[in-house]
């Protein structure tokens, strides 16, 4: 519950008119409180492990699409480091996400029913439907050379592409569903900016992985994680431009204060990053990988921008009230 308070009704000043003096309210801006000085909503306890756990997931996902394109087009090199760079990104993924669950078994519990219209279900089992094709194809680039002789080295092998194929089939969604998870909760930041996170986070997540490949593979098989970053890259820009200033009152919350400051990185970053691959990341290995560790940084204050963005909006009543009389408003015309 809120109040809307505003100055009295007797506090007046006079003007004049055709017909002497007439009197006009003085009305100061509404200022929202609520009751007892608790916020409307609970603002979220999450702690920084949940925007890693946005990064990286993005990041594996990223990888695993560079991966498997790479495995197809004959690039050995950005496929392993897609390959690994997309495990290794899960396994960070799935340790952030336990120790903000707190209890590993809760994650389990997830899996005992598929709840269609529960994000956080359909993400627990778009990470396990993830997970064995970006392991089993890993474990195929670490594997000895001797072992490869063997049956299990042979059966690895030969599986290696179709589950590294499974993996990158599954990616979009894995890229994307953490911003369907943060848009249905009522957190008002977050919900309002529903239809353009996705674009944000799946931006972000080519970025990201596209700027790793640039950084752990040569410049001569690069192209690809070249194009896919720059790709990215202005999706990301691009939509994260549209959260600033097409939202409404809840734009605020996304250029003020903290959310701004780490959002802020992000641009500068990101474009960056953007320019320094257009210009020089075809050319030089120093400034491809420059570059790539520009977007990926880009993408980290992202999603800690958007986090931060989510929790403050949660504790001012503005970003719940104005929005609801805005859509109560439009009702009624």
């Amino acid at each position: 519950m809120t109040e809307h308070r505003s100055a009295p009704r007797a506090a007046t000043t006079r003007s004049p008119g055709h017909g002497g003096t007439r009197e006009q309210p003085m009305v100061p801006r509404a200022e929202f409180r609520s009751y007892y000085g608790r916020p409307v909503l609970k603002a979220p306890v999450w702690e920084w492990k949940v925007p890693a756990y946005l990064f990286t997931g993005g990041l594996a996902a990223g990888s695993a699409v560079l991966a498997a394109g790479a495995d197809v087009t004959g690039r050995p090199s950005l496929r392993r480091a897609g390959r690994l760079g997309s495990a290794a990104a899960l396994a960070a993924s799935t340790v952030f996400l336990v120790g903000d669950l707190g209890r590993p078994e809760r994650f389990h519990h997830m899996l005992r029913v598929a709840k269609p219209t529960s994000p956080m279900s359909i993400g627990t089992w778009i990470i396990t439907a993830f997970g064995p094709g970006s392991g089993l194809a890993a474990i195929d680039e670490l594997m000895p050379g001797r072992w490869r002789r063997s049956l299990l080295g042979r059966l690895v092998h030969g599986l290696a592409r179709p589950a590294g194929m499974s993996a990158a089939l599954v990616a979009p969604a894995l890229a994307s569903y953490t911003a369907v998870l943060l848009s249905h909760t009522a957190v008002p930041a977050w919900n309002e900016a529903r239809l353009i996170l996705p674009f944000v986070f799946t931006g972000s997540a080519a970025a990201s992985s596209g700027g790793l490949a640039m950084v752990v593979t040569r410049v001569d098989e690069a192209e690809p994680a070249r194009w896919f970053a720059v790709c990215g890259a202005a999706a990301e820009l691009a939509a994260s431009r549209l959260v600033d200033t097409q939202l409404g009152v809840a734009s605020e919350a996304y250029t003020t204060g903290r959310a701004h400051q780490w959002r802020r990185r992000s641009e500068l970053f990101t474009a960056a990053g953007l320019i320094g691959t257009l210009l020089g990341g075809r050319r030089s290995r120093t400034v491809a990988m420059a570059s790539g560790l520009a977007l990926a940084a880009g993408s980290v204050f992202q999603r800690f921008g958007v986090f931060e963005a989510g929790v403050e909006s949660a504790k001012d009543p503005k970003y719940t009230v104005v929005p609801q009389r805005e859509r109560l408003n439009r009702s009624r015309f």
